[in-house]
């Protein structure tokens, strides 16, 4: 496996106040209590913002940016905080809730056909059972490398609270 310092280079030009806030959300991750909570709570306002109304090649290309900075970020973190994915670290949660969504966003998606917030409170739940709980080998994911084993969990859960949530709405809906 390629290191990750390879694709993440650039942030060692970035200064660690910079890095650990970006990483932390500024204060989000340093809430005393549930931080990978209020930071999922971050990634619905991310979502609405900048995901809700992209074209579906959008939010492929904006997903995979985010995915990828917040790696970059959570690796330079860990390092300089010599620390191993901790709790203050939120970026990954941030990143992987607009995932949840995906395929479902635009005024005339499957958000807005099931009532709009329902659908949002029902997807934020099910990514923090996901992310709480880690199965389907969510957990394992954990160990890769660095930044990569920070985030990938968290994407991996936004994946499977995706795949979860089509399958309630598409059934039971």
């Amino acid at each position: 496996m390629i290191p990750v310092d390879r694709y993440t280079f650039w942030t060692a030009a970035l200064p660690t106040s910079v890095i650990v806030n970006v990483a932390t959300i500024g204060p989000v991750g340093r809430i005393k209590r549930a931080p990978g909570t209020w930071g999922s709570v971050v990634g619905l306002g991310v979502y609405a913002v900048f995901f809700h109304n992209a074209s579906p090649l959008g939010f492929v290309l904006l997903a995979v940016l985010s995915a990828y900075l917040s790696v970059a970020f959570c690796h330079a973190a860990e390092k300089r905080l010599q620390m191993r994915d901790p709790g203050m670290i939120v970026l990954d949660e941030v990143v992987a809730v607009p995932l949840v969504f995906l395929g479902m966003n635009g005024q005339s998606g499957l958000i807005a056909e099931h009532g709009g917030w329902p659908i949002l409170l029902a997807g934020f739940l099910l990514f923090r059972l996901f992310d709480i709980w880690k199965p389907l080998g969510i957990n394992s994911l954990q160990n890769l490398p660095g930044g990569l084993g920070c985030a990938a969990d968290d994407l991996a859960a936004g994946l499977a609270a995706c795949v979860t949530l089509h399958l309630i709405l598409h059934f039971f809906l």
